[in-house]
């Protein structure tokens, strides 16, 4: 492991949470503090326990990350309380997998704390105000107990309230506790004191802005260490206002993180969505966070004196389909994907209904009906239904503890189904897309989520009663997986239909690879439109002709493929050596690259990736198929195309301004030659990347390619030149994707995973440039375009592990250890070698001008042995890493 990777903090209860660069703002429960909740209070002092931990379990299910306890209260026992307490949590599975931060200013309390806590905690807090010998007697025992240590701006003169307090008392802090007792600087949280503004007093004027720029100075000048604090300090001057301590929360917690403050005390329901905060409201609270004018704090009391006591007033322009029946105004919310009134509605539905299913089974299909039809007749498009999903979903949650408060959630669906990303494979845009769709047509969907092994998703197939299991892949291992899981169906005499979709699957090796192993219906779906239909007829009442005429259909499909293969001729893998591309390398300029060697890229900027975007494969992604940006104006789709667009750009926006995606990059440039008698590449080093050559018979004076002849040989007597690189901006892409999840929000989780991808593709042609016109200068005088880039019309190509001219997935492991992958930018190989976070790209460089892309086609036996025996694997392990019908397809 690298040293990197244990500078990070690391904190669990019965799960690990790592805080790293890449980590989302980590947010601390504070409603288990007798000091911050009367409730709690009151259920600690009546040792109504049960109760309180009722209080911590929602303080977890509302996103907690780490649950702040506090007991200390003039009235209670404060070490029995805390220590009863936390023994109760540690019975409790849901509540004690995140970890705990014990708050206390009394230090017994805290010691009985980390006596009983499980995991490894926080403690909050310790200072220098008792002087360094009991500060340093404090860190030894935390450090002794195993526990990360939040740090107050606090020493013997009083607290820190100026930046030049702040640094000072923190700088001496951390120089104590690293130096003098080795305490680890990466279990060092500071709290540099968040003290409220707009109070009227001078002094006050720059407690947030000193704050700000004491976080940036910490963050820049004590390595490792975190920054946390309580953030509804900073608005106590506004007791009662909930519009603008809302705000300025908001705000302050914007600019907190941006200035470098990780984690925090924060009650989410007392903020504003920055973005949402009323421009006016903004530029007041700014000016009062950063003391940009003299009568900033008059001018927001004179502002909140205004909406004191006064109700949000709302738009007095009523939209006119809001003025129409209950039913029409569900459908229209549905169709059209507004959500800002479906609870209301919904709520007015619920009581004219006897039972709340029935709103779900009435108005609320009764719209999920129309969108079907919609969509069905080509009237509506993927990205509209998936934001009547969201619509439906936010209904529905409103809806669901009523229906569980009558201990009856049998809602009556179309079918049950199954969908997982089968095991090795972490690519989950299409199933997700298709499991929206699904839904959208009253279908309950069971998802697995990625990398899912054949023992669960047989084991919950069973177990959920389901009606069809759909698995779904991206890169070609991920066929094989297919083919496994399809005969332990067969195995186990489960005997219900299978779809098969993703992007490497296609209705050839459906029918050719997966069929024959299981008797019941086996379907290709190679897009979300036509999951409704093919699960519709599969689970019909008379769905037996159907599934019949599948089947034959795909026995006609084998035989006619199966015989397609036989007549197409083939020569040996000796012959198509011999037939090989061949270069005069005696007249053949090698430009010596400016740069030999490996560099990281760690925090790209993404706005420098904007211009490189290709678009076209995010309206493929969507089912909305044109070239952009023809797309935006097609007669069909145009205008569902540009909707699209611009929910993209706008979540783009987002993601550039907030900074929520991180894109990292590896790469090199390498002494290369081609090895004499077979397709080896050898660096310099000795890393070897193998290639393989194409065996199709060709027509006179057309070559049989391979890669290695890109490369100069060593016999030329010329030294050549190879690069490797590993981009990826999907540092980010997970956690967001669950956050728009977790508010019923399928259309952005999508759409975040969408944008990533074409961020890291994106990535991977600005990185292409750099190196052709600076890091290896070949081509230093370029000036293409996007289009221009897009076509490709540049020296040197940069093909890919698992495409078609190099089907080999293994060579991912080359490249992984060749560039040190893991350890120097954190992408990961999953088993199956598919790349983790999924938005990453790598590949190889090759800048020889007659360098091309091609397709390898089928392997023959005798190039699949010599592969195996250059691998040194089985002829069976070789054909599980090779993809060579790819370039059939």
């Amino acid at each position: 492991m690298s040293e990197k990777k244990n500078k990070y903090l690391k904190l669990s209860g019965l799960e690990p949470l790592v805080v790293t660069p890449e980590s989302n703002f980590i947010n601390v429960g504070e409603r288990t503090n007798v000091t911050g909740s009367r409730r709690f209070l009151r259920l600690i002092k009546e040792e109504n326990y049960s109760e309180a931990l009722e209080i911590a379990r929602d303080q977890v299910e509302g996103g907690a990350q780490i649950l702040d306890v506090n007991m200390d209260e003039g009235m209670l026992d404060g070490v029995y309380a805390m220590t009863t307490f936390l023994n109760l949590i540690a019975a409790e599975p849901d509540i004690s997998r995140i970890p705990i931060m014990i708050d206390s200013s009394k230090w017994e309390i805290i010691e009985a704390g980390l006596q009983v806590i499980q995991g490894k905690g926080v403690v909050n807090s310790i200072s220098l105000k008792g002087g360094e010998e009991e500060f340093l007697r404090q860190a030894k025992l935390i450090k002794r107990y195993g526990a990360a240590v939040i740090v107050m701006a606090f020493d013997e003169e009083g607290q820190a309230d100026t930046y030049e307090r702040r640094i000072e008392i923190c700088k001496r802090s951390y120089d104590l506790l690293v130096n003098k007792i080795n305490f680890p600087p990466e279990d060092i949280i500071f709290d540099p004191n968040i003290f409220p503004v707009a109070t009227g007093m001078e002094e006050h004027r720059k407690n947030a802005l000193d704050f700000f720029l004491a976080t940036k100075w910490i963050r820049e000048n004590l390595p490792y260490v975190n920054v946390s604090g309580g953030v509804s300090n900073v608005s106590f001057s506004f007791r009662g206002n909930t519009l603008v301590r809302e705000a300025m929360h908001s705000a302050f917690l914007y600019h907190a993180i941006q200035h470098g403050m990780s984690m925090g005390i924060v009650n989410p329901t007392m903020l504003e969505v920055y973005d949402e905060i009323p421009k006016d409201l903004l530029e007041l609270v700014e000016d009062v966070l950063f003391d940009r004018r003299e009568d900033a704090t008059e001018r927001l009391l004179d502002y909140a004196d205004k909406v004191q006591n006064s109700e949000k007033k709302e738009d007095n322009k009523i939209a006119e389909w809001r003025l129409g029946p209950l039913q029409d105004r569900i459908t229209h919310a549905l169709v059209k994907g507004i959500d800002a009134y479906i609870v209301e509605d919904v709520e007015e539905a619920r009581k004219e209904f006897d039972r709340p299913i029935e709103v779900i089974e009435g108005p609320l299909m009764i719209g999920m009906n129309v969108v079907g039809d919609l969509f069905g007749s080509g009237k509506m498009f993927l990205p509209q239904v998936v934001k009547s999903a969201r619509v439906m979903k936010k209904a529905v949650a409103h809806l669901q503890p009523y229906i569980e408060a009558e201990k009856d959630d049998k809602q009556k669906s179309n079918g049950k189904i199954l969908m997982a990303t089968v095991k090795g494979d972490v690519h989950d845009i299409g199933k997700n897309i298709v499991s929206v769709v699904l839904g959208c047509n009253n279908y309950e969907i069971v998802d697995l989520g990625v990398m899912v092994p054949p023992e669960r998703i047989l084991e919950v197939a069973k177990k959920e009663n389901v009606d069809v299991i759909g698995l779904s892949g991206l890169i070609t291992p991920s066929l094989d997986e297919m083919v496994y899981v399809s005969e332990q169906m067969e195995k186990e005499n489960i005997n219900i239909p299978l779809l098969i979709g993703g992007a490497t699957t296609s209705r050839a090796h459906t029918a050719v690879k997966i069929a024959p192993n299981y008797s019941h219906s086996v379907v290709h779906v190679n897009d979300a439109s036509r999951a409704v239909t093919v699960v519709g007829n599969l689970l019909q009442q008379n769905s037996k002709v159907y599934k019949e005429q599948i089947r034959q259909e795909y026995e006609a499909f084998r035989d006619q493929f199966l015989k397609r293969g036989k007549e197409k001729e083939y020569i040996s893998l000796e012959e198509a050596r011999a037939n090989k591309f061949k270069i005069d390398w005696d007249k053949t300029e090698i430009i010596r690259p400016n740069f030999l060697g490996t560099k990281i890229l760690k925090n790209q900027d993404l706005v420098d990736l904007i211009d490189y975007i290709d678009w076209s494969p995010f309206f493929r992604s969507w089912d909305l198929h044109g070239k952009y940006p023809e797309i935006l104006t097609d007669e069909v789709v145009g205008q569902h195309a540009t909707e699209l667009y611009n929910d993209a750009k706008e979540l783009l926006e987002k993601v550039l301004d907030e900074k929520l995606l991180t894109a990292k990059a590896v790469f090199g440039l390498y002494l290369a030659n081609t090895a004499e008698n077979h397709d080896d590449i050898v660096l310099g080093d000795g890393t070897t990347f193998l290639t393989l050559r194409q065996q199709l018979k060709k027509r006179e004076g057309v070559p049989n390619f391979a890669l290695a002849d890109f490369i100069a040989p060593k016999s030329s007597g010329k030294q050549d030149y190879m690069g490797a690189f590993c981009v990826s901006s999907g540092f980010g892409t997970e956690q967001l994707a669950k956050d728009f999840e977790a508010k019923h929000d399928d259309y952005n989780s999508i759409m975040i995973k969408a944008i990533a991808d074409r961020l890291a593709e994106a990535f991977a042609e600005y990185l292409h440039e750099k190196v052709r016109k600076d890091f290896w200068g070949y081509a230093a005088g370029e000036n293409l375009d996007n289009n221009a880039l897009i076509k490709e019309n540049y020296q040197g190509i940069r093909p890919a592990p698992g495409y078609p001219a190099c089907p080999d997935h293994l060579e991912k492991k080359t490249i992984w250890d060749l560039l040190k992958v893991e350890e120097s930018i954190g992408v990961e190989l999953t088993e199956s070698l598919a790349m983790w976070p999924a938005a990453s790209v790598s590949g190889y460089y090759f800048g020889n001008p007659e360098s091309k892309y091609f397709g390898l086609g089928k392997i023959t036996e005798d190039q699949l042995q010599d592969y195996a025996n250059r691998r040194a694997i089985s002829i069976e392990e070789a054909k599980k890493w090779l993809n060579p019908n790819l370039a059939d397809k």
